[in-house]
């Protein structure tokens, strides 16, 4: 019998390639990672891993158990939910991850909704950027993630998440109030290529919209000025350091007295954002009604419109 606590921690070595970042995502020590696939190895009489100088790899038998791990860690979710829901309804904790806009847009307005609607239900936040919460959902550090897309993340198609669309927003065109462009009804990016800029760092998924809504228009931005704080980014654009684009709803409680801020002509760039479970939790009684009430909040956000100079 394949101990599925031991699947769980082949699938965080397989997220990680490394045995010791397996295990700082886990909550173990190395030692004990590596004694629970030593335990797996034994219980099924084959090798799953494989270590080099680049970290651990699966071997044939290893992917085998992967492609499996996930159907039986969501039939384990899915057992916890009903037991859970047989024996005391919606009443605990919850813990969400969450990038810092995306609390504000819909985690803060859940929570106020929660209060009243269920009562019983505690949640727990934590500021994760759009690339940090969905791999703590699967290593079990959160329950829920309200997260966005990048490059490199698991897709819409992984069967280890069910996924809830929330919202999508438009970035918009931040740029010094002396800008040859301040006034345009709407500002091209093509018409940006020569201008320095300012933005968030690689890893960021806000990186990847910045960089790939320039490579349509043509050309890759020359970063000069990085920060992962949009607060910080808007004070650099008003002060001539460069420009920017930024999702419209970090523009809303943001000084833009000194910048000029357009909407972007043509092919705009977006974030699109959406809440996350374990594949099988996402009926259970704790997580579906925050489920529910973050839908509810991303529904009343309204689409804004672009903030005039």
């Amino acid at each position: 019998m394949i101990d599925a606590r031991r699947l769980r921690t082949l699938q965080a070595v397989a997220d990680h390639r490394t045995v010791t970042a397996a295990a700082a995502a886990l909550h173990l020590t190395p030692s004990a990672v590596s004694q629970q696939i030593a335990a797996l190895e034994q219980e099924t009489g084959h090798k799953v891993l494989a270590r080099d100088h680049r970290g651990a790899r699966l071997t044939p038998v290893g992917a085998i158990l992967l492609r499996h791990a996930g159907a039986v860690l969501a039939e384990l979710e899915r057992a916890e939910a009903e037991v859970a829901a047989y024996t005391s309804g919606a009443a605990g904790e919850v813990t969400v991850a969450a990038f810092a806009t995306g609390i504000g847009v819909v985690v803060a307005p859940a929570i106020t909704t929660l209060r009243a609607a269920a009562p019983g239900i505690v949640v727990r936040v934590r500021d994760a950027e759009g690339d940090e919460s969905l791999p703590m959902v699967l290593d079990g550090r959160a329950d829920v993630a309200v997260a966005v897309e990048y490059r490199g993340a698991p897709s819409a198609a992984d069967r280890r998440l069910v996924r809830v669309p929330l919202y999508a927003e438009p970035f918009d065109a931040v740029l010094p109030r002396d800008h040859r462009l301040a006034h345009a009804a709407a500002v091209p990016v093509a018409a940006l290529a020569e201008d320095p800029w300012i933005g968030p760092y690689p890893g960021n998924p806000c990186h990847d919209v910045m960089v790939l809504a320039c490579e349509y228009a043509g050309f890759r931005p020359e970063l000069a000025h990085s920060s992962d704080d949009f607060r910080a980014v808007v004070t650099l654009a008003g002060a001539g350091a460069g420009v920017a684009l930024v999702p419209r709803s970090a523009l809303r409680d943001t000084d833009l007295t000194q910048v000029a801020v357009r909407p972007v002509d043509g092919v705009a760039a977006t974030r699109r954002v959406f809440a996350a479970v374990r594949r099988g939790a996402e009926d259970h009684p704790l997580f579906r009604p925050v489920l529910d009430a973050l839908s509810a909040a991303a529904a009343a956000v309204p689409p804004g419109d672009p903030v005039a100079a």
